[in-house]
């Protein structure tokens, strides 16, 4: 059966059809002369267990390693012949594959892409090459400030959930999985209920649901039983940080300091709740005119840099003030970021204030929706992860309809001026 989506006027009109396996295949006709085919899997790092922390990333590499009907190498360049383009990206919480083609290629190509993800077949010899790129990736990652501040950042935000892990893995665990153990990850994960199928593009509707669903049908493995552990991510979230929590490290690569400011937020599990947040994620830090930026960067200059993101995963979220500082500022600016913190908990948000952002919501979300691949990654996340697209079509809605009674409300609940995380990272 297959349901269309009806909220009008609107930009999107996808057709939603779910397929009795548990498979999702979103489409939608787009008139622009390519069709993009975003697979995700809402499979990420977080449900890993320690002793293969980095499986689902390392997975991803290996997709591209062959399968029984395409030997190493093969899909790469039957893509490359035709102009095509593919790419896939990991998470905490999914995995995505995409896959960009001419309308003329779709059907030849979008069942190679398919197989890949269904049937990757992980051969010793391809899975030994690509540890070594997945090694060197991991020790980039760690020679990168800010990915060091990330992860500082990550640790500090979470006592428990795997979001404190990265995504990558340790090295030390990378070096030692096998070529059996994600063989049995991919079976246990890689299941038709957790892979959402969007295509978008020049093509009519039942024809992309057509190619993607006899894709499926003709390179799927057959579906296992679901063991207990294939539950997908469930979790209880971290409570409120009760007091200030302080982290200090030592970066000899930097020339400034990095004062970052933390609460834990709701995830995407409490949606409604994340709205106000990014409103105030906005007022705060966004842009040349938001309260920190100015009053920190321009009027005084106690920062090079500020800024502020309100960042959900799954379970729970991180709402988070970021500053580039000299280490002598340091004092004053995390006193200058809670009086500005203090004052929306005792002053209610100016209309005008509040516009701005909206008014950059909207804009940003029309702008960030003219490709197909833009299109399919939108539907993709919020299929995968929520399980409706309702909140990506009217995402800005739910901003327009925050007011300064909202925004009081939620940084009240939520960013306490007593009781937040800190990580300072210092130059030597």
């Amino acid at each position: 059966m297959t349901s269309t989506l009806l909220k009008s006027p609107r930009l999107h009109a996808p057709k939603v059809h779910p397929l009795p396996n548990g498979l999702t295949i979103i489409a939608e006709q787009m008139p622009v002369e390519a069709v993009n085919l975003n697979v995700w899997v809402k499979i990420g790092s977080a449900v890993e267990s320690d002793a293969i922390n980095g499986m689902a990333h390392f997975l991803e590499h290996i997709v591209f390693k062959g399968t029984e009907k395409l030997g190493s190498g093969e899909f790469e360049r039957r893509i490359e012949e035709r102009g095509a383009v593919t790419n896939a990206a990991t998470s905490q919480d999914y995995t995505h594959f995409y896959i960009t083609t001419a309308p003329k290629d779709f059907a030849e190509l979008a069942p190679l892409q398919i197989d890949v993800v269904s049937n990757p077949s992980i051969p010793q010899e391809a899975f030994e090459r690509e540890r070594l790129v997945v090694l060197e990736e991991i020790r980039r990652s760690e020679d990168n400030p800010r990915r060091r501040i990330y992860r500082h950042t990550m640790e500090t935000a979470f006592d428990v959930l795997p979001y404190r892990r990265p995504v990558l893995g340790p090295e030390a665990v990378i070096s030692q999985v096998t070529p059996q153990q994600m063989r049995e990850f991919h079976q246990t994960w890689y299941q038709p209920s957790s892979i959402t199928a969007v295509a978008v593009g020049n093509l009519p509707v039942e024809e992309l649901i057509e190619i993607v669903a006899e894709g499926f049908e003709k390179n799927s493995q057959k579906s296992q039983s679901l063991t207990s552990k294939n539950q997908h991510l469930t979790g209880v979230t971290e409570p409120a940080f009760t007091e200030i929590v302080r982290r200090e490290f030592i970066d000899e690569s930097l020339q400034q300091a990095r004062l970052i400011i933390l609460w834990r937020v709701p995830g995407l599990i409490d949606l409604n709740d994340t709205y106000a947040l990014d409103v105030i994620a906005g007022i705060l830090g966004h842009g040349r005119t938001s309260r920190l930026v100015h009053a920190l960067r321009e009027e005084r200059g106690l920062v090079s840099a500020i800024s502020v993101s309100n960042s959900n995963y799954k379970l729970q979220g991180v709402f988070t003030i970021s500053a580039k500082c000299d280490v002598e500022n340091l004092p004053a600016v995390e006193t200058a970021i809670i009086e500005h913190l203090e004052k929306l908990h005792t002053e209610l948000v100016k209309e005008s204030e509040i516009a701005r952002v909206q008014i950059r919501v909207a804009n940003r979300f029309i702008f960030g929706n003219e490709t197909p691949s833009d299109r399919s990654g939108l539907y993709g996340y919020y299929q995968s992860l929520i399980g409706d697209l309702e909140p990506a079509f009217n995402y800005p809605q739910y901003i327009q309809n925050q007011d300064e009674n909202h925004l009081m409300q939620a940084v009240q609940k939520y960013l306490s001026p007593s009781a937040y995380a800190v990580v300072v990272i210092k130059p030597a």
